[in-house]
């Protein structure tokens, strides 16, 4: 994660606004397509971290999303820890470059 990163998370982490709207993050997520069904009707990307829980929690990562997004999901995982920003940058890039490319948002594809 790098010493700039983990100081700026462990002061995150020490402000009681913070965690709490970390909280609600998390649990807005637990609650999403609980109530009813809404599809996705855009492209959607889903990546995890190798070296993390997804797949122990939820085995195939990709369908659990299936429901939602249909034949417009894609993607996979990244070789790396919890925080693939910081520990795989490049990788992340190139898959969500990739990613935008093939839905035609980025200047110069098709």
């Amino acid at each position: 994660m790098g010493a700039e990163a983990y100081e700026d998370y462990w002061h995150a982490i020490h402000d009681p606004a913070t965690v709490h709207a970390m909280c609600e993050d998390y649990r807005a997520g637990r609650r999403i397509g609980t109530d009813k069904l809404q599809r996705i009707n855009s492209p959607l990307q889903i990546l995890w971290a190798t070296r993390d829980d997804m797949r122990d929690l939820y085995g195939d990562v990709l369908d659990v999303w299936r429901d939602w997004a249909g034949d417009r999901l894609e993607g996979g995982p990244i070789d790396s820890g919890h925080h693939m920003a910081e520990e795989a940058p490049e990788k992340l890039v190139g898959a969500l470059h990739a990613f935008w490319a093939n839905a035609g948002h980025l200047a110069g594809s098709s």
